[in-house]
């Protein structure tokens, strides 16, 4: 086949009509740490015959294969309320995932049941106020009018009160939900409280900078949105089309409802955040036990980079996908797809490649299967100072193979190694604090940079137990795929895999930026859909788990169906709370209905702490509003059980009640 000719096809194939576009090169310098993968035979056709056969294995003998001693001590455990699996581990009531408080219903010896019908138990740790606060705050946020003109609405507040009776009232109401006080000592009163009925906390520094979506544009415009590289080429039009700057590029465009900002002024500000998060990861060591902290890739670097790293990445992937389809494995899912060195190399060579990718694979191992999948071939961007030579991909437009690296330019390369000192300096931070740092999912055309800069980050720092989480959108159509490589390549170095999976923060903006700019919308069509990738990639994971017990997962869900299957999933393959493999995570102030059963239950679960000054949270609360016009129309059941708790208090004469802990 001619190289036009394949170009030519290239150009048809959905999704990649762009694929070929020129790029940024890297210096040779620097490179990633990386631990070879071991042969190349390990992810063979038949992992997923042998896969499934292990999970109905796991499903049918989970009970069968119970030891009688285990047997007795979880139905010694069973009797007295709990879940406890591990009996050198000392029950702890009121600690996340150390035992169980009053929670816990079973079905079964070796089964764990948790009643969400059971409000009193629900809500013992809030008084009455901070019940009829949820309420009147709920029901606030279910009115569009007060919800699209709450900046204007509080701003008129500020003018009226002042800003001292201002600051009181949001405290007494919206900032109270939401946010746990302005600093690392204002917050330990409730992340105590919390903690004593066993929820923990996902600490975040929520001060955003509060600018309007014009101002926005005009600071990308002068700083984040153009490399050196870009201004080289005004006016060419080479990069594929999602992984353009344009108007909508920070999470200021409209419509964006569920995570923070942050603009790239210059790398001081960088260090700043940094420092930031390295306050917060103290904060959460201090304040409770087995913490998490909340950090984001795009404070610790400029965006543009991101975008063009990300572009790099998405590129030598799809281009591997094209070449799989010339050996028939097209219409694969990700890790089933293998390519013959043998043939791969006879047709680089008809595209004009002149470099032996045979050689260079087959001489990695002295045993090989004579193929090759997605990782492997992501290898090659592991060990780039090496095999810049083969990273090579065609050129539709000008119908022949170019560089993939030719134009990251020496400024890539230097923030690239910022971006990856900064975040080595947080890890240590998290190890010397006890705090598990997770990184937040940010926009698809910066995702893929900011997860293989997690990845190298767990390679490091995940050998002995899970430190870096990574964050999975579940709304994004290739979500399962991205879960299953990297668990896959987890199992392959040896290493802990360690995800937190969301529905996703980004779907207005990210729909209206495919459309306005003319690429593929990358969100699934609907919210059923979203629902069953939810639960395909949270049993991959839970497979994994059973599997290993090497893979940890936090399922970030206020959806009470996803949380039930959660539990009977863990049920079904024989997984225990007080393993500190599974967490749940909600918001603070939202769905407390779920979480304080699931910790007075025994299991693992935290909520997502918000921290800062009043005035500087205004944004993230005028956010928080927007996010619960949409859920609180769907969540009467929360405001059902709020009521019947407050009734039944009033009826009981507790209106007073205080939780006691």
């Amino acid at each position: 086949m001619c190289l036009h000719c394949a170009s030519r096809q290239l150009a048809s194939t959905d999704g990649l009509c762009n694929l070929t576009a020129p790029l940024t090169s890297t210096s040779s310098r620097l490179m990633f740490y990386v631990k070879t993968a071991p042969a190349l035979t390990r992810a063979g056709p038949e992992i997923p015959f042998k896969w499934l056969l292990s999970r109905r294995r796991l499903r049918s003998t989970v009970t069968s294969t119970t030891s009688p001693t285990q047997k007795e001590q979880r139905d010694d455990v069973s009797s007295r309320g709990g879940a406890q699996h591990d009996t050198a581990r000392p029950e702890s009531p009121g600690q996340p995932g150390r035992g169980g408080r009053d929670g816990t219903t079973t079905k079964a010896a070796n089964e764990t049941f948790v009643d969400f019908e059971q409000y009193q138990e629900a809500y013992k740790s809030k008084d009455s106020l901070e019940l009829m606060r949820s309420l009147v705050v709920f029901k606030l946020c279910s009115y569009d009018f007060l919800v699209d003109k709450n900046k204007e609405i509080m701003d008129l507040g500020k003018k009226i009160l002042g800003r001292r009776a201002f600051d009181q009232f949001m405290k007494m109401t919206f900032y109270g939900q939401f946010v746990a006080g302005e600093d690392h000592r204002a917050i330990r009163p409730l992340i105590q409280k919390n903690q004593a009925f066993g929820v923990g906390s996902v600490l975040d520094y929520s001060v955003e900078e509060d600018i309007s979506q014009e101002e926005a544009e005009q600071k990308d415009s002068r700083g984040s949105c153009v490399s050196a590289a870009e201004k080289e080429s005004i006016g060419k039009d080479h990069s594929e089309k999602n992984y353009k700057a344009h108007k909508q590029f920070g999470d200021h465009g409209g419509r964006v409802t569920g995570a923070h900002t942050y603009f790239y002024a210059d790398e001081a500000k960088c260090d700043q955040h940094m420092e930031t998060f390295i306050k917060c990861i103290k904060a959460s060591g201090g304040s409770s036990m087995d913490g998490f902290s909340a950090i984001k890739m795009t404070a610790l670097g400029r965006p543009q980079f991101l975008l063009q790293f990300s572009e790099i990445l998405v590129k030598w992937q799809r281009f591997f996908i094209f070449l799989a389809s010339q050996q028939g494995k097209d219409g694969m899912e990700a890790l089933e797809q293998r390519l013959e060195l043998k043939k791969l190399q006879e047709f680089l060579t008809e595209l004009g490649a002149k470099r032996d990718f045979y050689g260079w694979f087959t001489g990695r191992k002295e045993e090989t299967s004579g193929s090759i999948d997605m990782l492997d071939w992501n290898s090659l961007i592991d060990d780039r100072t090496n095999t810049s030579h083969l990273l090579v991909v065609p050129n539709v437009k000008l119908g022949e193979l170019e560089p993939l690296l030719e134009k990251f330019t020496g400024e890539e390369e230097k923030q690239l190694q910022r971006i990856l000192q900064r975040m080595d300096i947080l890890a240590q931070h998290a190890l010397e604090n006890g705090v598990r740092l997770m990184v937040d999912a940010e926009q698809t055309y910066f995702q893929p940079a900011i997860s293989r800069l997690t990845l190298e980050m767990q390679r490091i720092y995940n050998k002995e137990k899970p430190v870096i989480f990574n964050t999975y959108q579940c709304y994004l159509k290739e979500a399962y795929d991205n879960v299953t490589m990297d668990v896959e390549l987890s199992r392959r170095e040896g290493w802990h895999f360690a995800a937190k999976l969301v529905r996703g923060a980004y779907m207005y903006q990210e729909r209206e930026r495919a459309g306005d700019i003319g690429y593929e919308d990358p969100i699934n069509p609907d919210y059923e859909s979203t629902n069953r990738m939810y639960h395909r990639c949270l049993d991959c994971v839970l497979d994994e788990i059973a599997l290993n017990r090497n893979a940890n997962v936090m399922v970030a869900s206020h959806n009470e169906d996803t949380v039930k299957h959660t539990i009977q999933r863990m049920n079904e393959l024989g997984l225990f709370p007080t393993e500190n493999k599974v967490y749940f995570g909600q918001l603070l102030g939202m769905c407390d209905q779920i979480s304080f059963p699931l910790g007075q239950a025994g299991f693992p679960v935290y909520k997502y702490v918000p921290y800062g000054p009043v005035n500087e949270v205004m944004p993230y609360l005028s956010r928080r509003a927007q996010e619960n016009r949409g859920f609180m129309k769907g969540a009467q059941k929360e405001r059902e059980l709020l009521w019947k708790e407050l009734k039944r208090r009033l009826a009981s004469g507790e209106l007073l009640y205080r939780p006691v802990y």
